[in-house]
């Protein structure tokens, strides 16, 4: 069984940083990364992570949200493995974490975006049940 663990403390925080560079190559300042987590954390977002020998392999930030479209559902911002580990049900054991909180918090659902690129991110989510139901469009304000 694979222990899932909350990053609780900025140490814990900022050893997730080479997993998330996977998903996000911008984040490259420990110290620019560990801000922006804690001003997420504000926001309700939360660090699940998987580790190996003591270092984090795989790694996933949430939130619980509320909207007048979905209800109240856990949103997965990032989910991301370090290329060595994939394969191994990472991201499958890091989606039941999601779908436990869900479940725990009288969430109706989860959600997340994916990129259109993502096909093997899309193979895993289709084969945990997700299902593509809307697009989700962006306006870059200059």
């Amino acid at each position: 069984m694979t222990c899932v663990k909350t990053a609780a403390t900025p140490t814990a925080i900022t050893n997730t940083i080479p997993v998330f560079k996977e998903l996000r190559p911008h984040l490259t300042d420990a110290d620019s990364f560990l801000e922006q987590v804690q001003a997420q954390t504000k926001e309700g977002y939360t660090i699940a992570y998987i580790e190996e020998n003591g270092t984090p392999v795989a790694a996933m930030g949430y939130r619980i949200m509320s909207t007048l479209a979905w209800g109240r559902f856990v949103y997965v911002d990032d989910l991301s493995t370090l290329p060595a580990h994939r394969g191994k049900g990472l991201g499958t054991a890091l989606l039941q974490h999601a779908k436990n909180v869900a479940k725990d918090n009288a969430c109706e659902a989860v959600h997340l975006d994916t990129g259109y690129q993502r096909q093997a991110a899309h193979k895993l989510y289709l084969n945990q049940g997700f299902t593509f139901n809307c697009h989700h469009l962006m306006f870059t304000v200059e």
